[in-house]
Protein backbone atom coordinates (compact mmCIF):
# COMPACT_ATOMS: atom_id res chain seq x y z
CA UNK A 1 0.00 0.00 0.00
CA UNK A 2 1.02 3.64 -0.36
CA UNK A 3 1.28 5.07 3.17
CA UNK A 4 0.92 8.81 2.58
CA UNK A 5 -0.51 9.37 6.06
CA UNK A 6 2.61 8.00 7.69
CA UNK A 7 4.86 10.50 5.92
CA UNK A 8 2.69 13.33 7.23
CA UNK A 9 2.96 11.86 10.72
CA UNK A 10 6.73 11.98 10.41
CA UNK A 11 6.53 15.77 10.34
CA UNK A 12 8.50 15.80 7.12
CA UNK A 13 8.00 17.86 4.00
CA UNK A 14 5.05 16.58 2.02
CA UNK A 15 4.37 18.06 -1.39
CA UNK A 16 5.60 18.32 -4.92
CA UNK A 17 9.36 18.20 -5.33
CA UNK A 18 11.42 18.85 -8.42
CA UNK A 19 13.63 15.78 -8.09
CA UNK A 20 11.67 12.53 -8.20
CA UNK A 21 14.42 9.96 -7.77
CA UNK A 22 12.71 7.28 -5.74
CA UNK A 23 13.46 4.29 -3.55
CA UNK A 24 11.28 1.34 -4.55
CA UNK A 25 11.40 -1.16 -1.65
CA UNK A 26 11.68 -4.78 -2.74
CA UNK A 27 12.45 -4.04 -6.39
CA UNK A 28 15.45 -4.79 -8.59
CA UNK A 29 18.09 -2.09 -7.95
CA UNK A 30 20.57 -1.83 -10.82
CA UNK A 31 24.08 -0.51 -10.13
CA UNK A 32 24.74 2.40 -12.48
CA UNK A 33 28.03 1.05 -13.86
CA UNK A 34 27.51 -2.73 -13.86
CA UNK A 35 23.96 -3.11 -15.19
CA UNK A 36 23.35 -5.80 -12.54
CA UNK A 37 21.30 -6.01 -9.36
CA UNK A 38 23.19 -4.57 -6.39
CA UNK A 39 24.87 -7.24 -4.27
CA UNK A 40 25.32 -5.70 -0.81
CA UNK A 41 23.21 -7.84 1.50
CA UNK A 42 23.37 -7.80 5.30
CA UNK A 43 25.36 -4.58 5.05
CA UNK A 44 25.65 -1.08 6.39
CA UNK A 45 26.05 2.45 5.10
CA UNK A 46 28.69 5.00 6.11
CA UNK A 47 28.66 8.65 5.08
CA UNK A 48 32.04 10.23 4.27
CA UNK A 49 31.82 13.88 3.30
CA UNK A 50 28.83 14.16 0.98
CA UNK A 51 29.03 10.56 -0.23
CA UNK A 52 27.29 7.48 1.15
CA UNK A 53 29.09 4.14 0.98
CA UNK A 54 27.15 0.88 1.15
CA UNK A 55 29.13 -2.21 2.17
CA UNK A 56 27.49 -5.65 2.02
CA UNK A 57 27.59 -9.32 1.05
CA UNK A 58 27.83 -10.57 -2.53
CA UNK A 59 25.27 -13.39 -2.93
CA UNK A 60 25.62 -13.78 -6.70
CA UNK A 61 26.53 -17.47 -6.39
CA UNK A 62 24.68 -18.38 -3.21
CA UNK A 63 25.51 -18.42 0.51
CA UNK A 64 29.24 -19.25 0.46
CA UNK A 65 31.57 -16.27 0.75
CA UNK A 66 32.41 -14.49 -2.51
CA UNK A 67 33.08 -10.79 -1.87
CA UNK A 68 32.37 -7.93 0.48
CA UNK A 69 31.21 -5.29 -2.00
CA UNK A 70 31.18 -1.50 -1.78
CA UNK A 71 28.88 0.91 -3.62
CA UNK A 72 28.74 4.71 -3.51
CA UNK A 73 25.95 7.26 -3.91
CA UNK A 74 25.35 10.97 -3.45
CA UNK A 75 21.56 10.69 -3.33
CA UNK A 76 20.79 7.29 -1.69
CA UNK A 77 19.01 6.15 -4.87
CA UNK A 78 21.60 5.73 -7.64
CA UNK A 79 24.48 3.46 -6.58
CA UNK A 80 27.81 2.92 -8.33
CA UNK A 81 29.88 -0.21 -7.77
CA UNK A 82 33.32 0.74 -6.40
CA UNK A 83 34.89 -2.65 -5.81
CA UNK A 84 35.39 -5.39 -3.24
CA UNK A 85 36.87 -4.72 0.20
CA UNK A 86 37.63 -8.42 0.67
CA UNK A 87 37.37 -11.37 -1.72
CA UNK A 88 37.56 -15.13 -1.42
CA UNK A 89 41.01 -16.57 -0.79
CA UNK A 90 42.32 -20.08 -1.38
CA UNK A 91 42.08 -21.07 2.30
CA UNK A 92 41.49 -19.78 5.82
CA UNK A 93 38.65 -17.67 7.16
CA UNK A 94 37.97 -16.18 3.73
CA UNK A 95 38.43 -19.43 1.82
CA UNK A 96 35.96 -21.57 -0.13
CA UNK A 97 32.67 -22.65 1.47
CA UNK A 98 33.02 -20.17 4.31
CA UNK A 99 30.22 -18.10 5.82
CA UNK A 100 31.00 -14.36 5.91
CA UNK A 101 28.02 -12.22 6.90
CA UNK A 102 26.84 -8.85 8.26
CA UNK A 103 29.78 -6.63 7.21
CA UNK A 104 29.84 -3.25 8.97
CA UNK A 105 32.42 -0.47 8.55
CA UNK A 106 33.22 2.41 10.92
CA UNK A 107 35.95 5.03 10.97
CA UNK A 108 38.40 5.26 13.88
CA UNK A 109 39.44 8.89 14.35
CA UNK A 110 42.38 7.99 16.60
CA UNK A 111 44.07 5.64 14.12
CA UNK A 112 42.68 7.24 10.93
CA UNK A 113 41.64 3.75 9.78
CA UNK A 114 38.40 2.25 8.57
CA UNK A 115 37.54 -0.85 10.57
CA UNK A 116 35.40 -3.68 9.18
CA UNK A 117 33.74 -6.33 11.35
CA UNK A 118 32.24 -9.54 9.94
CA UNK A 119 30.49 -12.67 11.14
CA UNK A 120 32.97 -15.46 10.40
CA UNK A 121 31.80 -19.07 10.36
CA UNK A 122 32.08 -22.55 8.90
CA UNK A 123 29.43 -23.81 6.51
CA UNK A 124 27.59 -25.51 9.40
CA UNK A 125 27.76 -22.37 11.58
CA UNK A 126 29.93 -24.20 14.12
CA UNK A 127 32.58 -21.51 14.78
CA UNK A 128 30.55 -18.36 15.57
CA UNK A 129 33.34 -15.76 15.49
CA UNK A 130 33.90 -12.15 14.48
CA UNK A 131 36.52 -11.20 11.92
CA UNK A 132 38.28 -7.84 11.71
CA UNK A 133 39.83 -6.02 8.76
CA UNK A 134 41.21 -2.51 8.28
CA UNK A 135 41.55 -0.14 5.35
CA UNK A 136 42.90 3.30 4.56
CA UNK A 137 39.87 4.25 2.45
CA UNK A 138 36.25 3.26 2.90
CA UNK A 139 35.98 1.50 -0.47
CA UNK A 140 39.57 0.39 -0.94
CA UNK A 141 41.29 -2.92 -0.34
CA UNK A 142 41.12 -4.03 3.29
CA UNK A 143 43.68 -6.04 5.23
CA UNK A 144 42.15 -9.02 7.02
CA UNK A 145 43.49 -9.28 10.57
CA UNK A 146 41.92 -12.51 11.81
CA UNK A 147 38.98 -13.76 13.86
CA UNK A 148 38.05 -14.46 17.47
CA UNK A 149 35.13 -15.09 19.79
CA UNK A 150 34.53 -11.82 21.68
CA UNK A 151 35.26 -12.34 25.40
CA UNK A 152 35.12 -16.08 24.69
CA UNK A 153 31.44 -16.04 23.69
CA UNK A 154 29.81 -17.11 20.43
CA UNK A 155 29.14 -14.36 17.92
CA UNK A 156 26.78 -14.76 14.99
CA UNK A 157 24.87 -11.80 13.57
CA UNK A 158 26.74 -8.65 14.55
CA UNK A 159 26.81 -4.90 14.08
CA UNK A 160 28.84 -1.86 15.08
CA UNK A 161 27.98 1.43 16.75
CA UNK A 162 30.15 4.50 17.42
CA UNK A 163 28.82 6.82 20.11
CA UNK A 164 29.12 10.60 20.31
CA UNK A 165 32.27 10.24 22.45
CA UNK A 166 33.89 8.07 19.71
CA UNK A 167 33.70 4.92 21.82
CA UNK A 168 33.02 1.91 19.61
CA UNK A 169 30.72 -0.99 20.43
CA UNK A 170 30.24 -4.46 18.99
CA UNK A 171 26.64 -5.65 18.85
CA UNK A 172 26.78 -9.43 18.89
CA UNK A 173 24.28 -12.27 19.00
CA UNK A 174 25.49 -14.96 21.39
CA UNK A 175 23.10 -17.85 20.72
CA UNK A 176 23.66 -19.50 24.13
CA UNK A 177 23.23 -16.38 26.25
CA UNK A 178 21.45 -13.60 24.35
CA UNK A 179 22.21 -10.34 22.58
CA UNK A 180 25.30 -8.44 23.74
CA UNK A 181 26.75 -4.95 23.55
CA UNK A 182 30.53 -5.07 24.02
CA UNK A 183 32.89 -2.10 24.37
CA UNK A 184 35.68 -2.10 21.80
CA UNK A 185 39.30 -1.13 22.39
CA UNK A 186 40.37 2.40 21.50
CA UNK A 187 41.54 1.23 18.06
CA UNK A 188 38.31 -0.81 17.58
CA UNK A 189 40.34 -3.94 16.79
CA UNK A 190 39.42 -5.97 19.87
CA UNK A 191 36.78 -6.26 22.56
CA UNK A 192 37.50 -4.74 25.95
CA UNK A 193 34.50 -5.59 28.13
CA UNK A 194 30.81 -6.45 28.20
CA UNK A 195 28.47 -3.46 28.37
CA UNK A 196 25.00 -5.02 28.34
CA UNK A 197 23.29 -8.40 27.81
CA UNK A 198 19.68 -9.12 26.83
CA UNK A 199 18.63 -12.66 27.73
CA UNK A 200 16.20 -12.78 24.79
CA UNK A 201 17.32 -14.36 21.52
CA UNK A 202 17.55 -11.42 19.11
CA UNK A 203 19.73 -11.29 15.97
CA UNK A 204 20.53 -8.78 13.18
CA UNK A 205 21.29 -6.00 15.71
CA UNK A 206 21.44 -2.31 14.75
CA UNK A 207 21.65 0.78 16.99
CA UNK A 208 20.81 4.40 16.30
CA UNK A 209 20.81 7.31 18.77
CA UNK A 210 18.48 10.28 18.66
CA UNK A 211 18.09 13.10 21.22
CA UNK A 212 19.98 11.13 23.84
CA UNK A 213 17.92 7.95 23.39
CA UNK A 214 19.52 4.72 22.15
CA UNK A 215 17.36 2.49 19.94
CA UNK A 216 18.42 -1.13 19.47
CA UNK A 217 16.65 -2.93 16.61
CA UNK A 218 16.75 -6.64 15.88
CA UNK A 219 14.99 -9.73 14.62
CA UNK A 220 13.67 -12.84 16.29
CA UNK A 221 15.23 -16.15 15.27
CA UNK A 222 13.30 -17.65 12.34
CA UNK A 223 16.15 -18.46 9.95
CA UNK A 224 15.79 -16.93 6.48
CA UNK A 225 12.07 -16.35 7.07
CA UNK A 226 10.99 -12.86 8.21
CA UNK A 227 9.21 -12.05 11.46
CA UNK A 228 7.90 -9.02 13.35
CA UNK A 229 11.19 -7.31 14.22
CA UNK A 230 11.51 -5.49 17.53
CA UNK A 231 13.32 -2.64 19.30
CA UNK A 232 14.45 -1.68 22.79
CA UNK A 233 15.44 1.75 24.15
CA UNK A 234 17.67 3.25 26.84
CA UNK A 235 19.14 6.60 27.84
CA UNK A 236 22.48 4.95 28.68
CA UNK A 237 24.12 2.37 26.46
CA UNK A 238 24.85 0.28 29.56
CA UNK A 239 21.14 0.26 30.42
CA UNK A 240 18.65 -0.25 31.81
CA UNK A 241 17.02 -1.07 28.47
CA UNK A 242 13.27 -1.33 27.91
CA UNK A 243 11.38 -4.45 26.94
CA UNK A 244 11.17 -5.37 23.27
CA UNK A 245 8.36 -3.90 21.15
CA UNK A 246 7.42 -4.10 17.47
CA UNK A 247 7.80 -1.03 15.23
CA UNK A 248 6.12 -2.14 11.97
CA UNK A 249 2.53 -3.27 11.47
CA UNK A 250 1.85 -6.33 13.62
CA UNK A 251 1.73 -9.50 11.54
CA UNK A 252 3.46 -7.89 8.55
CA UNK A 253 6.76 -9.66 9.32
CA UNK A 254 8.36 -6.21 9.05
CA UNK A 255 7.01 -6.03 5.50
CA UNK A 256 8.71 -9.35 4.71
CA UNK A 257 12.18 -8.14 5.70
CA UNK A 258 14.86 -8.41 8.37
CA UNK A 259 16.66 -5.51 10.03
CA UNK A 260 20.10 -4.85 8.59
CA UNK A 261 21.03 -1.27 9.52
CA UNK A 262 19.52 2.01 10.71
CA UNK A 263 20.89 5.01 8.80
CA UNK A 264 20.64 8.58 10.16
CA UNK A 265 19.83 11.05 7.36
CA UNK A 266 19.70 14.64 8.54
CA UNK A 267 17.48 14.66 11.63
CA UNK A 268 15.63 11.58 10.42
CA UNK A 269 16.36 7.88 10.02
CA UNK A 270 16.00 5.15 7.43
CA UNK A 271 15.33 1.48 8.08
CA UNK A 272 17.53 -0.73 5.90
CA UNK A 273 16.34 -4.33 5.69
CA UNK A 274 16.90 -7.44 3.59
CA UNK A 275 14.12 -9.44 1.96
CA UNK A 276 15.84 -12.79 1.78
CA UNK A 277 15.03 -15.40 -0.88
CA UNK A 278 16.69 -18.46 0.61
CA UNK A 279 16.13 -20.61 -2.49
CA UNK A 280 18.08 -18.15 -4.65
CA UNK A 281 19.94 -15.62 -2.49
CA UNK A 282 21.13 -13.66 -5.53
CA UNK A 283 17.57 -12.42 -6.02
CA UNK A 284 17.17 -11.14 -2.44
CA UNK A 285 16.11 -7.50 -2.40
CA UNK A 286 16.22 -4.49 -0.08
CA UNK A 287 13.45 -2.93 1.98
CA UNK A 288 14.41 0.67 2.79
CA UNK A 289 11.77 2.80 4.49
CA UNK A 290 11.47 6.04 6.50
CA UNK A 291 11.65 5.30 10.23
CA UNK A 292 9.97 7.59 12.75
CA UNK A 293 11.82 8.05 16.06
CA UNK A 294 9.96 10.17 18.61
CA UNK A 295 10.95 10.16 22.27
CA UNK A 296 11.33 6.45 23.04
CA UNK A 297 8.96 5.28 20.30
CA UNK A 298 9.90 3.87 16.89
CA UNK A 299 7.36 3.27 14.14
CA UNK A 300 7.39 2.51 10.43
CA UNK A 301 4.86 2.09 7.62
CA UNK A 302 5.20 0.38 4.28
CA UNK A 303 5.01 2.20 0.96
CA UNK A 304 5.39 1.35 -2.72
CA UNK A 305 7.85 4.17 -3.46
CA UNK A 306 9.18 7.30 -1.77
CA UNK A 307 11.63 10.15 -2.32
CA UNK A 308 14.63 10.73 -0.01
CA UNK A 309 16.61 13.96 0.09
CA UNK A 310 20.15 13.04 1.09
CA UNK A 311 21.02 16.67 1.82
CA UNK A 312 18.09 17.83 3.95
CA UNK A 313 17.03 14.45 5.29
CA UNK A 314 13.43 14.95 4.15
CA UNK A 315 11.51 11.85 3.10
CA UNK A 316 8.42 12.42 0.96
CA UNK A 317 5.80 10.21 -0.70
CA UNK A 318 6.29 9.13 -4.27
CA UNK A 319 4.58 11.59 -6.66
CA UNK A 320 1.44 10.89 -8.66
CA UNK A 321 2.17 8.80 -11.73
CA UNK A 322 1.07 8.23 -15.30
CA UNK A 323 0.70 4.58 -16.33
CA UNK A 324 1.63 3.09 -19.70
CA UNK A 325 0.66 -0.47 -20.65
CA UNK A 326 3.30 -2.66 -22.27
CA UNK A 327 0.94 -4.20 -24.77
CA UNK A 328 -0.10 -0.75 -26.09
CA UNK A 329 3.50 0.26 -26.83
CA UNK A 330 4.98 -0.12 -30.32
CA UNK A 331 6.27 -3.71 -30.65
CA UNK A 332 8.78 -4.43 -33.39
CA UNK A 333 11.44 -6.88 -34.63
CA UNK A 334 9.84 -9.87 -32.96
CA UNK A 335 8.47 -8.28 -29.80
CA UNK A 336 4.82 -9.18 -29.32
CA UNK A 337 1.97 -9.20 -26.84
CA UNK A 338 1.96 -12.13 -24.38
CA UNK A 339 -0.61 -13.38 -21.90
CA UNK A 340 0.03 -12.63 -18.22
CA UNK A 341 -2.70 -13.50 -15.70
CA UNK A 342 -1.23 -11.29 -12.99
CA UNK A 343 -0.61 -8.28 -15.23
CA UNK A 344 -2.79 -5.24 -15.75
CA UNK A 345 -5.18 -6.18 -18.53
CA UNK A 346 -3.82 -9.77 -18.36
CA UNK A 347 -1.27 -8.88 -21.06
CA UNK A 348 2.34 -7.71 -21.34
CA UNK A 349 4.95 -6.81 -23.95
CA UNK A 350 7.13 -9.88 -24.46
CA UNK A 351 9.94 -11.27 -26.61
CA UNK A 352 12.21 -8.28 -26.02
CA UNK A 353 15.71 -9.00 -27.35
CA UNK A 354 16.41 -12.66 -28.08
CA UNK A 355 16.54 -14.31 -31.47
CA UNK A 356 14.75 -11.59 -33.39
CA UNK A 357 16.08 -8.66 -31.32
CA UNK A 358 12.61 -7.54 -30.24
CA UNK A 359 12.11 -3.86 -29.39
CA UNK A 360 9.39 -2.14 -27.34
CA UNK A 361 8.92 1.63 -27.73
CA UNK A 362 6.79 3.75 -25.42
CA UNK A 363 5.93 7.07 -27.08
CA UNK A 364 4.29 10.18 -25.67
CA UNK A 365 5.47 9.40 -22.11
CA UNK A 366 4.50 12.56 -20.28
CA UNK A 367 6.45 14.48 -17.62
CA UNK A 368 5.41 17.88 -16.28
CA UNK A 369 9.01 18.92 -15.63
CA UNK A 370 12.51 18.55 -17.03
CA UNK A 371 14.09 16.51 -14.27
CA UNK A 372 15.90 13.31 -13.34
CA UNK A 373 13.29 10.83 -12.25
CA UNK A 374 12.63 7.21 -11.35
CA UNK A 375 10.30 5.13 -13.50
CA UNK A 376 8.87 1.96 -11.99
CA UNK A 377 8.89 -0.90 -14.47
CA UNK A 378 6.43 -3.69 -13.64
CA UNK A 379 7.72 -6.87 -15.27
CA UNK A 380 7.90 -10.67 -15.29
CA UNK A 381 10.99 -12.88 -15.54
CA UNK A 382 10.37 -16.61 -15.26
CA UNK A 383 14.07 -17.56 -15.38
CA UNK A 384 16.23 -18.44 -12.36
CA UNK A 385 18.75 -15.72 -13.25
CA UNK A 386 18.60 -12.02 -14.06
CA UNK A 387 17.39 -10.74 -17.40
CA UNK A 388 18.58 -7.45 -18.84
CA UNK A 389 17.27 -4.72 -21.11
CA UNK A 390 18.98 -1.85 -22.87
CA UNK A 391 16.93 1.31 -22.27
CA UNK A 392 17.21 4.57 -24.19
CA UNK A 393 15.29 7.79 -23.49
CA UNK A 394 14.62 10.27 -26.30
CA UNK A 395 17.30 8.62 -28.43
CA UNK A 396 20.02 9.25 -25.87
CA UNK A 397 22.73 6.86 -24.60
CA UNK A 398 21.40 3.47 -23.56
CA UNK A 399 21.73 2.06 -20.07
CA UNK A 400 21.44 -1.57 -18.99
CA UNK A 401 18.71 -2.35 -16.45
CA UNK A 402 18.49 -5.65 -14.53
CA UNK A 403 15.35 -7.66 -13.81
CA UNK A 404 15.48 -10.29 -11.07
CA UNK A 405 13.60 -13.59 -11.36
CA UNK A 406 9.92 -13.49 -10.42
CA UNK A 407 8.01 -16.28 -8.70
CA UNK A 408 4.47 -16.80 -9.91
CA UNK A 409 2.41 -14.48 -12.08
CA UNK A 410 2.51 -11.33 -9.96
CA UNK A 411 4.80 -8.73 -11.61
CA UNK A 412 7.77 -7.31 -9.72
CA UNK A 413 9.35 -3.85 -9.99
CA UNK A 414 12.64 -2.62 -11.38
CA UNK A 415 13.92 0.95 -11.03
CA UNK A 416 14.84 3.02 -14.09
CA UNK A 417 16.53 6.36 -13.29
CA UNK A 418 16.39 8.68 -16.31
CA UNK A 419 16.45 12.29 -17.44
CA UNK A 420 12.98 13.27 -18.63
CA UNK A 421 12.05 16.45 -20.45
CA UNK A 422 8.88 18.41 -19.87
CA UNK A 423 6.19 17.14 -22.23
CA UNK A 424 6.40 14.02 -24.36
CA UNK A 425 9.23 11.49 -24.04
CA UNK A 426 10.10 8.30 -25.91
CA UNK A 427 11.48 5.27 -24.01
CA UNK A 428 12.84 2.28 -25.93
CA UNK A 429 13.60 -1.21 -24.56
CA UNK A 430 15.77 -3.69 -26.45
CA UNK A 431 17.85 -6.76 -25.64
CA UNK A 432 21.42 -6.97 -24.35
CA UNK A 433 24.02 -9.14 -26.14
CA UNK A 434 21.38 -11.35 -27.73
CA UNK A 435 19.71 -12.24 -24.44
CA UNK A 436 16.03 -12.03 -23.61
CA UNK A 437 14.68 -9.04 -21.77
CA UNK A 438 11.75 -9.13 -19.34
CA UNK A 439 8.07 -9.16 -20.19
CA UNK A 440 6.92 -5.59 -19.46
CA UNK A 441 3.54 -5.20 -17.83
CA UNK A 442 3.53 -1.38 -17.59
CA UNK A 443 5.51 1.74 -16.71
CA UNK A 444 4.73 4.09 -13.80
CA UNK A 445 6.10 7.54 -14.67
CA UNK A 446 6.10 10.45 -12.17
CA UNK A 447 3.99 13.34 -13.36
CA UNK A 448 5.99 16.04 -11.55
Amino acid sequence: MRAFGNFAALGLLVGVVNATLQIIPGGTWTATNTGKHIQAHGGGVLKVGGTYYWVGEDKTDGSAFQNINCYSSNNLVEWKYEGALLSRTSSGDLGPNRVIERPKVVFNKATNKYVLYLHIDSSNYGEAKVGVATGDTVCGQFQYRGSFQPLGFESRDQGLFVDDDNKGYLLTEDRKNGLRIDLLSDDYLSVRQSTYLWKESIESPAIVKKNGVYFMFGSKLTGWDPNDNVYSTATSISGPWSGWKTFADSGSNTYASQTTFILPVGDNAMYLGDRWVSSNLMRSTYIWLPLQLSGTTASMKNTVNWVPDANSGSMTPGPSENKYEGETAALSSGAKTVSCSGCSGSKAAGYIGGTNAGVVTFSNVQSSATTRSTIRIKYLNGDSSQRFASVSVNGGPAQTIAFLPVSGNEPSSSSLHVDLKAGANTITFSGVNGGWGPDIDRLFVPQS
